[in-house]
Parts: C-alpha cells; sequence; structure tokens
C-alpha cells in the first residue's frame, strides 16, 4: 500500500513496517510501529521540538509505503532486514568495517565444521559472527579432540563412496578422522558427533555433558573401562574449556544484555548474549545517529538489529542501562541496580568504554576510562577526575625527610608532571606538618604560575594526613574547588573530609585498582628519593677525598655498611676492596680525621 503524505488519514491502524521514499522513488528511511497510522502522522504534525534533521527527512517524503504484519515483533524483524538490505540515509545504520568469521556445518552428506566469513546460508547453518578469532578458534579446537569430524573437501556421496573414488589420509592414521571416505563410518554414527558438536556451538554445553556422562556410565556397567576412560577424558576436556568461557550464573538463563553510551557525534553500543548462564556473544559496534535521536530512541531502533537475530523463542529478556519502552511485547527490557544482573550491565559498559577509548577525540581532553568513571560514582564527585594527583612522605627516623607526588592522566601516569619534595619546615618525624607543607607549597605555586589543578587530590594515609592536607588548601583558598580524599593502607578505606566514617570501595572495584596504582607509585617515587638523598648524604664525606670518587665511595659502604665501621677497618681489608693505592689515600684521611 502507498499513499502520498497528505493522505495519512488512509493508512491502516495495524501493526506494521512504513516506508519514506523521496521523489526519486529512493527509500531514505524505514521505520516500525503499533499503530502504522497514528505513528506516521506524528512525523507530520508534531513539527514543533523536532530536530533539523527530522524536519528536513519530513521534507524530502514524496511517498509512504506500509506492511501490515501478524504482530509488532514481526515488524520488527522486518524493519531489520529491510534496513540491513536498504541502508537507507536517515535510519541507524552501524557502522562496521569488520568482516566477522562464522562457523560453518555443511549441508554435506557427512557435514565439514569449519570457519568462514563469508555468510552464504545455502550452504549450511551458521553459528556466529564471532568477534575474536581467538575463541573461535577454541571452539573449533574443542570440536575437534572431543569428535572425529572430517576436515578434507571430499563430495562423500554414496556414489563416489561405492566407487573407492577417495583414499584414507593422515588425518584417519592419528585418530582425528574414521574414514568415512572409505566407508568405514557410517552416516548415522558421524551424524550423531555432528549433533553434539553443534550443541557446543548453540552454547547447550549441560547436553553435551550428560551425553558424555551417559557413556562413560554406561561404559562402565559394562567394564569396558577403556570405553569410559576416554568418555571421561573427554568430560574433563569440555569442563576444562567451561571454565574458561565466561561463566556468570546458570540460574540467570537466556538473557541479552544492550548498553549505549555517547561518543558525539555518534553512539557506542555494546551486545551480548548469554545463554544458560554463559556469555556466547560480543559484539561493540558504532551507530550514526542521523536524526540526533536520544539514546533511548536510539535503542528502540538499534534493539531488532541485535535482538531479532537471536531470539528464536517467542520471549526474550533485555538488560540495559537505559530504559526502553514501545518495543514488542515479548521483548523485557530492565535496568538493573544491583547483583549479577547489574555486574553484566557494566561488564557491557566497560567494552563500550574500551572502544570509547580507541576512537580518535573530537577534542583536546582525553577520553575517560571506564576506571575514571566508576572512580566519579564511587567517591560521589561532580566531574570526572581525568586529572588525579596523589601525595606520600617518606623519612627514616625523621631522617632525610622528603615527599612526592604523581600525577595520573585519564588513569594512566603521567610522569612528566611528577615531583619531589625536600622538607624545609619540620623537624623530625611528623608526616602531618609534612603533608600540610608539601600540598601548601605544590598547590601555591600551581595558583602562582596560573597552570590547571587537578580534578581530585589524594593522600597517602588516614584522617590525620587528610586533615593537614584540608589545612594547607583552606589557607590557599582552595577547600571545595577541588576534590580530596585519603587513602588507609591497612584497610583499604577512604577518607573523605567531613565524613568520620571511611568509604569501603569493593576490592574488585576498578576505581579501587585505580587509587591503588597511584598510592604505590606515589609511595614507590618517594621512596626512591629518599634513599638517593640519604645515599648522597652518606657519600659526601668520602668523595671530598681527592682521588676517591662515586663509585670506590659505593664499593666501601656496600662492603663495610658505614663510615664508622670503614674506619675501624685495617688498611689490608680496605685494599682487598679498593685495591692498595686508594687504600692508603682512605686510611691517611681517616688518619687526619677528613672523614
Amino acid at each position: 500500500m502507498k499513499v502520498a503524505p497528505n493522505d495519512t488519514s488512509r493508512l491502516p491502524q495495524n501493526p506494521g513496517v512504513y516506508k519514506y521514499l523521496n521523489k526519486a522513488g529512493k527509500l531514505i528511511y524505514v521505520g516500525k510501529a503499533k499503530n502504522i497510522r497514528k505513528r506516521v502522522k506524528s512525523y507530520f504534525t508534531k513539527q514543533k521540538g523536532q530536530s533539523l534533521k527530522t524536519r528536513k527527512l519530513v521534507s524530502e517524503i514524496d511517498q509512504i509505503e506500509v506492511v501490515i504484519t501478524p504482530t509488532e515483533f514481526d515488524a520488527l524483524l522486518l524493519e531489520n532486514n529491510l534496513i540491513k538490505v536498504n541502508q537507507p540515509r536517515y535510519n541507524i545504520l552501524l557502522k562496521d568495517d569488520k568482516s566477522f568469521p562464522y562457523i560453518c556445518v555443511s549441508n554435506d552428506r557427512f557435514p565439514r565444521i569449519y570457519s568462514t566469513r563469508r555468510l552464504e546460508k545455502s550452504k549450511g547453518n551458521f553459528y556466529g559472527p564471532y568477534t575474536s578469532v581467538v575463541a573461535m578458534n577454541n571452539v573449533l579446537n574443542l570440536i575437534q579432540k572431543l569428535y572425529t569430524i572430517r576436515n578434507c573437501k571430499y563430495n562423500l556421496s554414496e556414489k563416489n563412496v561405492a566407487a573407492k573414488k577417495y583414499k584414507l589420509c593422515l588425518e584417519y592414521h592419528i585418530g582425528n578422522c574414521k574414514g568415512p571416505c572409505e566407508g568405514l563410518q557410517d552416516e548415522e554414527d558421524y551424524l550423531e558427533d555432528v549433533k553434539q558438536a553443534e550443541f557446543i556451538l548453540k552454547g547447550n554445553l549441560g547436553v553435551v555433558r550428560n551425553h558424555f556422562k551417559d557413556q562413560m556410565q554406561e561404559a562402565a556397567e559394562k567394564l569396558e573401562f577403556e570405553k569410559a576412560q576416554n568418555a571421561k577424558d573427554k568430560l574433563d576436556l569440555l569442563e576444562k574449556f567451561s571454565t574458561k568461557t565466561l561463566v556468570v550464573n546458570p540460574k540467570l538463563g537466556d538473557l541479552h544484555v544492550l548498553t549505549i553510551i555517547d561518543d558525539e557525534p555518534a553512539n557506542i553500543i555494546n551486545y551480548m548474549f548469554i545463554k544458560q548462564g554463559a556469555i556466547i556473544q560480543s559484539q561493540t559496534k558504532v551507530v550514526k545517529n542521523q536524526l540526533e535521536l536520544s539514546q533511548e530512541q536510539v535503542l528502540q531502533e538499534i534493539t531488532g538489529q541485535f535482538i531479532g537475530l537471536e531470539t528464536a523463542n517467542d520471549r526474550a529478556e533485555v538488560l540495559s542501562n537505559i530504559a526502553i519502552d514501545d518495543l514488542p511485547d515479548n521483548i523485557t527490557v530492565s535496568v538493573p541496580k544491583i547483583g549479577d544482573k547489574r555486574k553484566l550491565v557494566e561488564m557491557s559498559l566497560k567494552n563500550s568504554f574500551s572502544l570509547k577509548r580507541e576512537r580518535k577525540s573530537k577534542d583536546d581532553r582525553p577520553q575517560a576510562t571506564f576506571a575514571v568513571h566508576q572512580l566519579k560514582e564511587d567517591l560521589s564527585l561532580t566531574t570526572l577526575p581525568l586529572h588525579i594527583e596523589c601525595f606520600d612522605n617518606s623519612n627514616l627516623q625523621g631522617t632525610n625527610p622528603v615527599a612526592s607526588m604523581v600525577c595520573f592522566k585519564n588513569g594512566k601516569p603521567s610522569k612528566k608532571d611528577y615531583r619531589k619534595f625536600n622538607i624545609k619546615t619540620v623537624v623530625g618525624p611528623d608526616d602531618f606538618g609534612s603533608m600540610r607543607e608539601v600540598v601548601y607549597r605544590r598547590y601555591k605555586r600551581v595558583l602562582d604560575e596560573d597552570q590547571p589543578l587537578p580534578d581530585l587530590i589524594l593522600v597517602d594515609g588516614g584522617k590525620g594526613q587528610l586533615s593537614s592536607a584540608v589545612e594547607a588548601l583552606e589557607e590557599l583558598d582552595l577547600y571545595g574547588r577541588v576534590a580530596i580524599a585519603g587513602i588507609a593502607k591497612r584497610l583499604e578505606e577512604i577518607y573523605v573530609p567531613g565524613d568520620s566514617v571511611p568509604l569501603h570501595i569493593s576490592k574488585k572495584s576498578s576505581s579501587l585498582k585505580l587509587i591503588q596504582r597511584l598510592r604505590d607509585e606515589a609511595h614507590r617515587f618517594a621512596i626512591t628519593f629518599h634513599r638517593s638523598k640519604r645515599s648522597k648524604s652518606i657519600n659526601t664525606g668520602l668523595e671530598k677525598i681527592e682521588g676517591i670518587g662515586p663509585g670506590t665511595a659505593d664499593k666501601l659502604l656496600k662492603k663495610f655498611k658505614s663510615v664508622k665501621k670503614l674506619k675501624d677497618a685495617s688498611e689490608e681489608e680496605i685494599a682487598v676492596v679498593i685495591g692498595p693505592s686508594k687504600a692508603v689515600v682512605i686510611s691517611d684521611a681517616i688518619k687526619k680525621g677528613s672523614i
């Protein structure tokens, strides 16, 4: 059925698909609806509030063509197929410059199982696509070890096998094939192996597991122990493969996870398919937002391109980070807040942020990592902590006190921004006073030189060190302008100003791991500086002696551990370390009191 844009009252009120064509008869947009007439009319009556691109789409419509379907879910599938085949200009299109591999179970008399990037459904059953070639090869290797599936390309028709057209190859002799090419394996036995292999490809590992258990039990009852051991070995192999598969929770059943994040001017979508608690498919793609739709509207349009391809049953449960309305009744969408389902959504978001990092940024500021986003949420920050600075003190019983500041930008060390501090105003082992001094000196200089302030300041220590750092910020009138927190080593507790109760972040959280990396790096940098300073202060007396350089001084200190023990040593003992001539120089210096 075709109508003009000014004749929408003739459109049916059934579920179905509507297609917009321009004056040249070219398809420019495809949509689905529960009520075709109501949906199409909205394009022409709701001009106010529409985006510029939507108004441009409406201005180009010359004809409207509709296809009525039995249910809205059928409309969803039809819309998906029309978009993939025609790729209309104004539809949300999946941007994908890769050809992902599939596993094909051919429709030959003795089916082959092989990988291919050409999706030709007339050649057999296809499973995939696999976003990881490694994962696909792991599955193929498992099937090869569990079953005797041929890998030759012979045409094993009854006529060719009866005529003895083919000869046994090496695969038969090493036990990878039972020789169907010479009629040594009947078709029924071969097809049973193929059937079991397809269960693995579908993700139904439980069926395969039970099959091998039954084989092992049956063989054991018949006292066929070699057969039973063979079945047990295959069962162990399957279990080992299962542990490599990302298993969530078998009680969750079959789920779809679909999440979206902004990556202006596009969006990034991640889709995962979970079967019997295991993630068997994951793909992350960029979608072009032609009509400047909201994220919810993008997901409404894109869901069919993912769910429609996987849903063979009547219902589908979808997990997302955004609520999606106006979908077919047999697709339920939820936004989980806790539990295993929430973990799946977070895992999906990690994949999206990973792709976002890889894409070129449209501005000068680096894109935020998932850990940075998680840290913002865990610490309830108002801005993303893309620039973090962390402080630590180091001294040995109050001697040679120093401090360090390390800088992370977008979750990664920015070593050119690291700073070292010699403690100037504090005497003795006073961590609180040292922290106050270095924080004050650091941000006094930042203000004087008009440098950018960090998004977050971290101090290595508990409430005492944090309070000292806060005092320094208050003196500079920076408190409240920059977020600040302290991390206590013993229980990995996070302290924030004004709250006596520490914050406990999950030990598995990426945000806590980021904080720990900052703390450990600040500690390493401070310790290295402190050791260097101590070494120089010890070596000073020796290096003042003419003819004695840093290398010789280091050898002596390494051997005698201290200048005091060196003074107690004989000239002969010193000569063993640095030679007789230099030993004389050192002995003379000791006698004269030069060291």
